[in-house]
């Protein structure tokens, strides 16, 4: 049992509750009722979490500054399917604590059973923004009804607690709550959270049921529609492949329609990651309509050419500021038409991003005499290696990066199966590519710059000229040794390194504070979405005799991780050292998308 493992229970709002198999929240975000108020942005952190006793028996774990843990339930077991469980012992003692969300009732449901006799349950409240921390201060914590159905209006915002036990109101802080996650984050890592009173049980008469829910107290019988939604959702869970299950947590509610939540615990949807994600989250597991219709609303926003990069978590405008996010675009549509999901309106809109980049858009974008796009301007970061801190941007790539050109290429090539209005530009920047061979390696250079002169930095973004795209644009020797070279240089169990680590400026682990991390992010940082850009160049390269060896290779520990460590999910990042640490967001969605393409090429 991985006690640091993290459990993810999605409400496909944007909101979800979540927290370690430990018991113990180390994050901010670990909560038990954490909602979207915008779906599926303005994410408010409502029910941070519960302290529980049955008897003398600890069925929770909280810790606080300076590194005291109470209570100190210490589960013997923990089952994450088809939701997180765990059993206690004690003495002859035993308790069983579940807990789910029910996806579109904005419910999170915990249920107890066991010998135990009594339990108590005291619901900790933190209401504030998911991102933020709060302290002891006024709070309203009144409870507005009390009986089975009980709420309380901290901050004017409803929140609503159904059960079959009894509350008594009785008001508490507990003060400095430690998230030492954050801590080791270089971030802030205390806070107060409010208890409004507690809910008594008697385990003999049967299961123990409590209901949260942002809003006015429920109505009806908390042990029967706890049931009827357990019912309900090991119906929804019956698919035999966890991956499959998993990659429904991103999906989210954005109305007209619905996204791709980027990861968990802190990001929203991201244009970049959506359209990389939905090749594995959507179209891999045969969700061609999903992915139509979710394209159908992205191709709305096309701008000059560009998509949004992302969505400001409390509203506002969408902000364009990304090279190849309209270019990923063009992948998926790619990718949706080859299922017989396309249409008319996905076609005009991969041309309106043509066209949009050949007349010139924001941020210096556009294409260049030998038909390549060029892209950049001082400040700004605009591939996927987009780091920055202050006015600090740490791999800027100004020029032209050798994964936009690939993308370039294909975006020509897909509209070239409707139109022949850009075939002579895709001959010209294909013959243009011979500017980014690597004489030192045999392999590609990084950027050309806008001097015109190489980057040859060992980097991973040269494997997308061989795989991880519809097209390969580059091929025979040098192809094999771009295939080569990521991987004797690169390559590691859970992804590829984002920098050589014979580079001077390579950082192996990807620990510290802000700054710290974002100067590590794409220098070194391991990332398992590359996996699959990687797999694929090695089986174009090396033919299916590399399948074996792919599978040990790559496959075997991205699968393990995700059983053990990820709980069906795959991490954001990981150590470029040894052991490969995993770090940044614990759920990520392109992390995962990748791995189910690679099981389905490997496994097929």
């Amino acid at each position: 049992m991985n006690r640091n493992a993290e459990w993810l229970e999605p409400d496909g709002q944007g909101g979800f509750a979540s927290g370690t198999v430990g018991l113990v929240r180390t994050r901010r975000y670990h909560a038990l009722l954490l909602t979207a108020f915008q779906p599926p942005t303005r994410r408010m952190r409502l029910v941070s979490g519960v302290e529980a006793w049955a008897g003398s028996l600890p069925l929770s774990a909280n810790r606080y500054a300076p590194g005291v843990t109470y209570p100190n339930g210490q589960p013997v077991s923990f089952d994450a399917e088809p939701w997180p469980r765990w059993r206690f012992e004690q003495d002859g003692v035993w308790v069983e604590h579940e807990l789910f969300v029910a996806p579109g009732t904005g419910l999170t449901v915990l249920r107890w059973r066991g010998n135990a006799g009594a339990l108590t349950v005291r619901p900790l409240l933190a209401v504030r923004d998911y991102h933020g921390l709060r302290h002891e201060g006024p709070i309203d914590l009144a409870p507005t009804a009390i009986g089975p159905n009980v709420s309380w209006r901290p901050d004017g915002i409803a929140i609503g607690a159904l059960s079959n036990g009894t509350y008594q109101h009785g008001p508490q802080w507990f003060r400095r709550v430690l998230y030492e996650t954050e801590q080791a984050r270089g971030m802030d890592c205390e806070e107060d959270v409010a208890s409004p009173g507690t809910f008594t049980f008697d385990l003999d008469a049967g299961d123990a049921v409590l209901l949260f829910r942002q809003g006015d107290s429920l109505s009806g019988d908390a042990g029967v529609l706890a049931t009827q939604l357990a019912e309900a959702e090991r119906t929804r869970r019956a698919v035999p492949d966890r991956l499959t299950r998993a990659a429904a947590a991103y999906v989210a509610s954005r109305p007209p329609g619905s996204t791709i939540l980027a990861g968990f615990p802190w990001f929203t949807d991201w244009g970049r990651d959506t359209f990389i994600s939905m090749r594995g989250l959507l179209i891999g597991t045969g969700q061609m309509r999903a992915a139509a219709s979710m394209l159908h609303n992205w191709a709305g926003l096309i701008d000059g050419g560009m998509v949004p990069n992302r969505f400001p978590d409390q509203g506002g405008p969408p902000e364009y500021n990304t090279v190849d996010a309209a270019l990923w675009f063009c992948v998926a549509v790619h990718d949706v038409i080859e299922a017989g999901a396309g249409d008319e309106t996905l076609r005009r809109a991969v041309e309106a991003v043509i066209d949009g980049t050949i007349a010139g858009t924001r941020y210096g974008i556009g294409v260049d005499t030998d038909g390549l796009v060029r892209a950049g301007v001082p400040g700004q970061q605009l591939t996927w290696m987009d780091a920055k801190y202050g006015d600090t941007v740490v791999t800027p790539r100004h020029g032209k990066p050798i994964e936009i050109q690939a993308l370039w290429i294909n975006a020509l090539r897909i509209a070239g199966a409707w139109t022949d209005r850009y075939a002579a530009m895709e001959r010209q920047a294909t013959a243009s590519l011979a500017q980014f061979s690597d004489p030192a390696t045999g392999a590609l250079v990084d950027v050309i710059r806008p001097d015109g002169t190489q980057d040859r930095s060992i980097r991973p973004n040269q494997i997308f000229a061989v795989g991880g795209l519809p097209f390969q644009v580059v091929h025979g020797a040098r192809a094999a040794a771009v295939v080569d070279l990521v991987e004797a240089r690169l390559l590691t169990p859970l992804g590829l390194r984002t920098l050589d680590p014979a580079d001077p400026a390579y950082c192996g682990r990807y620990v510290g504070d802000v700054v710290a991390r974002d100067s590590a992010y794409h220098q070194g940082t391991v990332w398992p979405w590359l996996m699959g850009a990687y797999v694929q160049a090695a089986l174009r390269v090396r033919g299916d005799g590399a399948r074996a060896g792919l599978r040990a290779q790559c496959l075997a520990p991205l699968l393990a991780h995700a059983e053990t460590v990820g709980l069906g999910h795959v991490c954001e990042v990981a150590d470029g050292d040894a052991p490969h640490t995993p770090g940044g967001c614990p759920a990520q969605a392109w992390s995962l998308g990748e791995l189910i393409r690679i099981r389905q090429w490997l496994e097929a």
